[in-house]
């Protein structure tokens, strides 16, 4: 082979390692692109997610009405998002409202606690509605002696419910559990909130001021 067939394949051959280091180097800063996109894209996506699948509205006024009723904010939050996944709605029942509050209760709740200027238009407030639902809760919680599952189910399914349904365990010589709930939806709703609450301790500490 002659000197300038050597230079010639020399030559080539450094154009060619030329070539492969700048596609290296041109892939190494694509990755770094594109780590640097997930790094940033990452949190908001996270963020965008959880709001779909566990949204927090009004979480001022639900640390507000939990601090005054004395309640846990995961609690209320999570039984806002079982009744209305934080959508002011009227259920078929009349029922309305985050907390989804009837009138005959919203009634109930005014003459318990001494108001006097009460609408049901007002239900439709966050404030008045969350008010309202804080304040119903607290009541059970009082009345049930503080067992939470027995709290919920009232709010589902009506003290009377709850009272023959104790009344039932007792004579038995037990206590009422969740699965001892004769209403299955009952037993749901009850599982359902102190998921939601759950989930919400976790995930929004901060929010909810835990």
């Amino acid at each position: 082979m002659s000197a300038a067939t050597t230079r010639t394949s020399s030559r080539a051959k450094a154009r060619r390692r030329a070539v492969r280091r700048r596609r290296l180097a041109a892939l190494v800063g694509v990755g770094a692109v594109i780590v640097l996109a997930v790094a940033v894209v990452a949190p908001v996506f996270h963020d965008a997610v959880k709001e779909v699948v566990l949204p927090l509205r009004h979480e001022d006024i639900i640390r507000q009405q939990a601090r005054e009723k004395h309640l846990d904010p995961a609690l209320v939050a999570g039984l806002i998002y079982t009744e209305s996944r934080f959508r002011d709605q009227t259920s078929r029942a009349g029922a309305k409202g985050l907390m989804q509050i009837t009138p005959d209760t919203a009634k109930f709740i005014e003459r318990l606690s001494g108001g006097s200027t009460f609408e049901l238009s007002d239900l439709s407030t966050p404030q008045v509605n969350i008010a309202y639902g804080a304040y119903y809760l607290r009541y059970l919680l009082d009345r049930y002696g503080d067992n939470e599952a027995l709290a919920l189910a009232a709010y589902n399914g009506g003290e009377g419910n709850v009272d023959r349904w104790v009344d039932a365990a007792r004579q038995k010589g037990q206590a009422l559990s969740i699965d001892a709930i004769p209403f299955g939806e009952t037993r749901a709703y009850v599982r359902a909130v102190q998921s939601a609450a759950r989930q919400y301790r976790s995930s929004y500490r901060q929010e909810l001021g835990l």
